[in-house]
């Protein structure tokens, strides 16, 4: 179960994430990933939280560009024109948030299209979360199911 209150929790082990993410065994952490993904995801339910839609956005690479411009019938510039935005990284991002493809049930209107990077998070199954440790720290205060990922990760290497 996810606790109560587990963003101030996560909060409060940034400190103790950050550690076991730059000096833990990262062998044995990888091998660990794919069953505490599932079994976080047993736990939790991305139609019931939808923070990432509701507070960040992805990348919107070239290739998820064209994709869901065909899916909507509409030109990659009015697409672009319409949602997205260039971020001080070069990326394309959503203008505003919530997402503007999320609806009110906290569905995707673009699910079957949606970029890679919604496609992965929140990488609690690949080595993006032991690479870009600032990107998992950030996500453990997003998405329960990090939280849930890197608590267990933390039981696994004391």
């Amino acid at each position: 179960m996810v606790p109560e209150k587990w963003e101030l929790l996560a909060k409060e082990h940034q400190k103790s994430y950050k550690r076991l993410l730059e000096k833990g065994n990262k062998n044995k952490m990888l091998r660990a990933l794919p069953d505490l993904h599932e079994e976080a995801f047993s736990k939790v339910n991305c139609l019931d939280c939808a923070r990432c839609c509701k507070n960040h956005s992805p990348r919107f690479k070239q290739p998820d560009i064209k994709r869901i411009a065909k899916s909507l019938r509409v030109k990659e510039g009015t697409l672009v024109d319409l949602y997205l935005l260039l971020d001080k990284d070069g990326d394309y991002v959503t203008k505003h948030t919530p997402c503007p493809f999320l609806a009110d049930d906290n569905t995707c209107n673009i699910y079957e299209d949606r970029p890679s990077d919604c496609r992965r998070y929140p990488y609690t199954d690949e080595d993006v979360l032991l690479k870009r440790i600032p990107l998992t720290l950030k996500n453990t205060t997003v998405c329960p199911a990090t939280f849930l990922v890197m608590e267990q990760l933390l039981a696994l290497n004391p």
